[in-house]
């Protein structure tokens, strides 16, 4: 299995390199964004560890356009656990984020949770909710008139989840457990994740009968509007 380690500290880049290589990762390197590119293309890696802070292309953009190919999962690497950026990285689809510094242990640990996560879809089906049908086999999610928006590992398994459990409210302790697994995810990060998944309903995909609602201090849940 393949990870790109994106980074232009090359002290860390090394120490991250060698801890994944001795967890069993095959380990490729770059060390600025457009070469970030230039690899993934390349070598096409299971899971990506991507700085924020990066010469000629910094990691939003770097995120941006590898979500806009590929949901090869992504843990961000920040230096401050309430970056800006980080909320950013999430909106563009990243899977996780590690403050630095941070132990050879967490590191693995994470990685492997993403991975996991990201593997973990179940028998693939096709469900239908309103005027929302999801497509496993193209991953995505298409309205009544076949307009088709692509979804992340993540927001694929939200939105299956509020289909499951359809118009009944879903704790979001509950959601975060189903979703990141235990203790891989918080509050804040299902929130942006529902943010994003809540963009491409109501605005990518333009569906006119299904909004999700946040029920504060309980959770999520997928409802009908009545103009079906």
């Amino acid at each position: 299995m393949k990870a790109l380690i994106v980074d232009d500290d090359l002290i860390l880049a090394d120490v991250v390199s060698f801890t994944l290589r001795r967890a069993g990762f095959e380990v490729i390197m770059a060390h600025d964004g457009s070469s970030a590119l230039d690899r993934f293309q390349a070598d096409t890696p299971s899971i990506i560890i991507l700085d924020l802070q990066l010469p000629r292309m910094d990691g939003l953009e770097v995120c941006r356009r590898i979500r806009d190919r590929s949901n090869v999962p992504i843990i961000m690497l920040s230096v401050r656990s309430n970056d800006e950026a980080i909320v950013q990285g999430l909106e563009l689809g990243a899977d996780d984020y590690i403050t630095k510094p941070f132990s050879p242990a967490q590191l693995v640990a994470r990685v492997q949770a993403v991975l996991r996560r990201s593997s973990d879809s179940g028998i693939p089906r096709q469900m239908t909710f309103g005027d929302l049908t999801l497509k496993p086999e193209r991953h995505g999610v298409e309205n009544r008139e076949k307009k088709m928006v692509q979804l992340t590992q993540l927001e694929y398994k939200l939105l299956e989840t509020l289909i499951l459990n359809g118009e009944q409210v879903i704790p979001a302790e509950l959601l975060i457990d189903r979703i990141y697994g235990p203790g891989g995810g918080d509050k804040a990060m299902l929130k942006q994740l529902v943010y994003r998944l809540r963009r491409k309903i109501e605005t990518e995909i333009e569906s006119k009968s299904i909004y999700i609602e946040a029920v504060p201090g309980i959770g999520y849940a997928l409802m009908r509007s009545g103009q079906e």
